[in-house]
């Protein structure tokens, strides 16, 4: 063998990719392992709130959606019966046509809206006050959500009684506004506006919270530059600074001020103390679906009704992502 074949094979040797190194080769499988026991490790610690979830949120809707198309009065099996119930509500079903659609739109315009302002507005005004006064005056507002069953029995009911005894009552006959005892939760003309003031009082929920920090982590020298930059009061200081900087908490209070409207619709059956309402006259798509669900049985057609009460709620969840959601 000459030099030039050793030269020739040397050459090869030298183009030839170098072998790994036996001692790190096992480096990338360490690293697969660690990482793939990271994830098994967060879905561990997801598992119950999946688990959860999936047993009382995804299962509960799904099967929802299979018997709106079916008709069920929970005594026979479930048969199916295609898009009936759907066309049911829209042509048939005079209730809801005249009086439950209505009124939720009314309702829903007016405390959702209302309450999503007046928690804004509040938690706008407790930002302003020292601490210790703040905490007070936002547990005490905090408190009837927390508190909205034994405050609607014991302060609610006794304030709207229909005999002379109740507060409303006795007040104005005392003063000689009214003859006789109006029967206030009874009475189709005072229902919803009694079920709106109820509602209203009751909205300063976690939203409300969640706002009150969005204002207090706000950076303060952000209101000084924007002095600077010309604002001139404290409503564009508002409009230009504050509501631009807590966008998520304004999204999250949007949110739960959806969800806890058409949430609120059983007040109006606690108030007057039927279902359906007098008249129909408080009448909303929750109360609807219970009227149906567990007073006539009629399961399909109930399941129907909270199917269109889930796009409703989705359609006025995704108008507010529209408005405070991330453009990015």
């Amino acid at each position: 063998m000459n030099e030039t074949t050793l030269g020739k094979k040397g050459l090869r040797a030298a183009r030839s990719p170098v072998p790994p190194d036996a001692d790190a080769a096992p480096v990338p499988q360490k690293r697969i392992k660690r990482a793939l026991k990271e994830e098994l490790s967060a879905y561990a610690f997801l598992a119950p709130y999946l688990i959860l979830f999936s047993l009382f949120i995804v299962v509960p809707v799904c099967a929802a959606i299979g018997l709106s198309f079916t008709y069920f009065n929970t005594v026979e099996r479930p048969r199916f019966i295609g898009l009936e119930n759907y066309v049911n509500l829209l042509t048939q079903d005079s209730e809801f046509m005249m009086y439950v659609l209505p009124n939720t739109i009314k309702f829903a315009l007016l405390v959702g809206p209302g309450g999503y302002i007046l928690s804004f507005w509040l938690a706008w005004l407790l930002a302003q006050i020292p601490r210790r006064s703040r905490t007070v005056l936002a547990l005490a507002l905090y408190s009837p959500s927390m508190t909205a069953a034994v405050a609607m029995a014991v302060i609610w009911l006794t304030l709207f009684s229909g005999d002379s005894a109740g507060y409303l009552n006795a007040l104005l006959l005392k003063i000689g506004l009214i003859d006789a005892p109006i029967q206030w939760t009874q009475s189709p003309h005072y229902l919803m506006p009694i079920m709106i003031v109820v509602t209203l009082w009751n909205s300063m929920g976690v939203g409300f919270l969640a706002m009150m920090a969005g204002i207090l982590n706000i950076n303060k020298e952000m209101y000084e530059a924007g002095y600077m930059d010309g604002i001139k009061n404290r409503l564009q200081e508002v409009w230009y600074i504050t509501i631009p900087s807590m966008k998520p908490q304004m999204l999250f209070g949007a949110v739960m001020a959806v969800v806890g409207t058409f949430q609120a619709g059983e007040i109006g059956v606690q108030l007057s103390g039927t279902n359906p309402t007098p008249q129909y006259s408080g009448q909303l798509l929750i109360n609807h679906i219970a009227d149906y669900g567990f007073i006539r049985y009629d399961m399909g057609y109930a399941s129907a009704i909270s199917v269109v009460l889930l796009l409703v709620i989705y359609g006025f969840s995704k108008v507010a992502w529209r408005l405070f959601g991330d453009k990015d």
